[in-house]
């Protein structure tokens, strides 16, 4: 019967290709990742670049988790279609997601469902936390591209604050390109965080409302990649800000029930400087599925197909 089947999500972001399958109690089958390759002292992939990696990676990873099932247990495809729930989001890479996509759902004559990158990222750690079934909350999306305050309302997204210019992900790896290490650097440089000792040579990053301003820490560290400490005191303040930013988006929206997402919420320095910092209701969820993954696009599509 088709109610015993289950979801293939496909996610294809600026630098992961992500396939997964979730079953309609959203107990994960199989979630396959391969991180798209980048050349040693690069900053990013060109969208072109990311997308042929796209194209060449797709087959591989949907042969290895059709391996976990059959077909004919195939209830219906998701896909991330674009970076954000608005009409005129789009970004190429997720092209290569949705023509495979669309191909699969059309030989098996199911279901297609789309869905943009920012919602999966929000339902694979929302799913699986206390905040399942609440409505109505504010989210961080905190990732290579993308740094936002989300406020949640019914499903309908709208972005209440967060960065003018960079994202904390982009200044993270800059920083760690420029100390050699390799693109995306987040994992390494949150290491060193929770090991190292601060120097004292960043300001606090100030709060316009709920929104600020990167590119000056950014000058300010590229300038001292030499000093002792830099890395953990960046962590510091980075911190610092959404502990503020989080006290003060909860005193004006009245809403306590906060998720944090993206590959930056991976970080166990932030993770745990907000956790002891913040009077609310804060969901971080399983590491491994705040950074980029089908897993949120599979849950969705459960959604739509059983609810």
């Amino acid at each position: 019967m088709q109610t015993d089947r289950n979801i293939l999500g496909i996610d294809t972001s600026n630098y992961k290709t992500s396939v997964a399958i979730t079953d309609r109690n959203g107990n994960i089958i199989c979630d396959f990742r391969e991180l798209l390759q980048i050349k040693k002292g690069d900053k990013g992939l060109r969208q072109s670049d990311a997308l042929f990696q796209h194209i060449k990676i797709l087959p591989d990873l949907i042969e290895k988790a059709m391996s976990c099932l059959k077909f004919n247990e195939i209830a219906a495809v998701s896909v991330s279609t674009k970076p954000r729930p608005l009409l005129d989001s789009y970004m190429p890479v997720f092209k290569a997601g949705e023509s495979i996509g669309r191909s699969i759902a059309a030989s098996l004559g199911v279901d297609l469902f789309e869905f943009s990158h920012q919602e999966g990222h929000i339902e694979a750690v929302k799913y699986y936390s206390r905040l399942k079934n609440e409505p109505n909350l504010l989210c961080f999306h905190l990732s290579g591209g993308t740094c936002e305050l989300l406020k949640i309302e019914n499903s309908k997204i709208k972005i209440i604050g967060g960065s003018k210019d960079i994202s904390f992900g982009q200044l993270l790896d800059r920083v760690g390109v420029g100390l050699g290490l390799n693109f995306p650097a987040g994992e390494e440089l949150d290491k060193i965080a929770v090991t190292g000792q601060k120097s004292k040579i960043i300001k606090k990053i100030e709060l316009q409302g709920l929104y600020f301003n990167l590119s000056g820490v950014e000058t300010k560290s590229l300038r001292n990649l030499e000093m002792d400490g830099l890395v953990p005191e960046i962590f510091e303040k980075i911190s610092d800000l959404l502990i503020r930013l989080s006290i003060k988006a909860m005193e004006e929206t009245s809403l306590h029930n906060i998720v944090f997402t993206g590959g930056v919420a991976e970080s166990l320095f932030i993770r745990n400087e907000i956790i002891r910092n913040v009077q609310g209701n804060i969901v971080f969820g399983v590491r491994n599925l705040s950074s980029d993954n089908a897993v949120g696009i599979s849950l969705l599509g459960g959604k739509s197909l059983w609810q």
